[in-house]
């Protein structure tokens, strides 16, 4: 209820339960006992779902979540009665089909089914963010556009420090890389889930080493997705999920126009690059960060991108191959440059800023450790060889050389993949009204203009990308 005399009329009905009433600032010493006030944003549905009865006045819209959920609603028709009805949930239905709707992400009209099923998508996230007490590791110029993700339905998500959480039964959501190993070690003590969350495959249009936040993340209670000693969701979702028709359909559409605009987890291109070898053989080598969790744990062994190069070069002694470092490294931010002499050892050219999506439109193949490029590739439909064993590694659609475990059997086409990984894994938040979205809104927001400017911190930390490049290369 959320009125007061719906409060004193529910305590009269239900004198032996605890009333709730709802987003009120209320005074004591009404007289009414056993009265919980919960004030400020609440999620309706887990609200009244766990009630025995819901009182409130006849044009309250809880009315309908109660018929929905089978709750008895008594209405308050006085200051003290409240009487039993049992409104229909077909006039709702009915009702709700006549109203008109817009579309939060593109202004555009949409139906009352439409309407709902956004409706229940947010639902979903929130159910499944329920138990989490809050996050650890998450860098503060990131927290903002991650919390909408993390969001319980109840109090806002919060960002701990060491001591904030006591109760085991709570998950944590944590960015293993930046948290810090003594707090993580008092929330294992103390036996709380540790739940793996990372970037997206859909980041954004700029770099997290520039502290540009992203657009996606993935939410794990498995573990990440990038290491191949357990199997963690996405794993799961590719060994053992059906697929129906129009989740591939979705996801046909999906790769459609990625691949049309040229998006790649960084940046987007689309201009045509000549082949500078003619007919000979073109192969593009993504180099990777060498210190990044994903190259320790699914490069098995192979963290070096001399020696991946190196590697490349022995399977196909007469292929002109590009080698292109990773953005954070060519940005001065993370380890993994190569001289430039040693490179070219192997790699017969260098295409250090040349658009991957671009680069990858033009080559015959791609060869990668576990790079995100091997992804994108497959989007493209161009042949991938894994070197590493990296997340789309193993289900028949790449030329693995890589240990991959034996518990991956399913075989999968390109948009059971693009289904899996793009849009029931990950979870994303539309810059521009700043909530929960489907895949489908980021990537729009990423074909066009509609994305956050930088902002003071990430050119300050450009600034530092510039001066480290210049140092490392006085020492080389």
């Amino acid at each position: 209820m959320r009125s007061w005399a719906a409060a004193e009329a529910a305590c009269r009905l239900f004198p032996d339960h605890p009333v709730v009433l709802w987003n009120r600032v209320l005074e004591l010493g009404h007289g009414v006992l056993d009265i919980a006030v919960v004030s400020g944003e609440c999620d309706p549905w887990h609200m009244v779902g766990g009630a025995t009865a819901l009182v409130t006045d006849s044009s309250d819209e809880l009315r309908m979540v109660a018929a929905l959920l089978d709750v008895p609603c008594h209405e308050l028709r006085s200051p003290k009665e409240a009487v039993r009805v049992h409104p229909e949930v077909g006039s709702f239905v009915e009702g709700l089909a006549e109203q008109a709707f817009q579309n939060p992400f593109t202004a555009l009209p949409m139906d009352a089914i439409e309407a709902a099923e956004l409706c229940g998508f947010w639902r979903q996230l929130i159910d499944a963010n329920r138990n989490l007490a809050g996050g650890v590791g998450f860098a503060f110029w990131k927290q903002d556009h991650v919390a909408p993700l993390l969001w319980g339905g109840t109090a806002p998500f919060r960002f701990l420090r060491s001591g904030d959480v006591t109760d085991a039964e709570h998950a944590v959501a944590m960015w293993r890389a930046k948290a810090a190993p003594a707090l993580v070690a008092e929330l294992e003590r103390a036996g709380h889930q540790l739940i793996e969350v990372e970037d997206g495959f859909l980041r954004s249009r700029g770099l997290g080493a520039d502290c540009i936040p992203p657009l996606s993340i993935t939410v794990d209670r498995l573990g990440p997705h990038f290491d191949p000693k357990q199997a963690s969701e996405l794993e799961i979702l590719l060994e053992k999920a059906e697929f129906d028709q129009a989740t591939i359909d979705r996801a046909r559409q999906l790769r459609s126009v990625i691949v049309a605009a040229g998006i790649g987890k960084y940046e987007r291109g689309t201009a045509q690059i000549d082949r500078p070898a003619g007919k000979r053989r073109h192969i593009l080598v993504p180099g990777q960060v060498e210190d990044d969790r994903a190259v320790k744990a699914g490069g098995c062994g192979l963290t070096s991108n001399l020696e991946l190069l190196k590697r490349v070069r022995e399977q196909a002694p007469d292929a002109y191959i590009l080698y292109k470092p990773h953005p954070d490294v060519l940005a001065g931010h993370r380890r993994g440059g190569i001289p430039e002499a040693a490179c070219l050892r192997y790699a017969d050219e260098i295409v250090g800023h040349l658009p991957i999506a671009s680069l990858i439109a033009m080559v015959d193949e791609v060869h990668v450790n576990t790079s995100l490029a091997g992804f994108e590739a497959l989007l493209r439909e161009k042949p991938v060889t894994t070197y590493g064993v990296p997340f789309y590694a193993g289900w028949g659609l790449t030329h693995d050389l890589g240990p991959v475990p034996a518990r991956r059997t399913a075989q999968r086409n390109v948009d059971e993949l693009v289904a899996a990984t793009l849009l029931l894994y990950p979870r994303y938040l539309d810059p521009v009204t700043g909530v929960p979205c489907p895949a489908e809104v980021v990537v729009e927001r990423l074909s066009g203009s509609q994305e956050a400017d930088a902002g003071l911190i990430v050119g300050m930390r450009r600034l530092q990308g510039k001066l480290m490049r210049r140092l490392r290369s006085l020492v080389q």
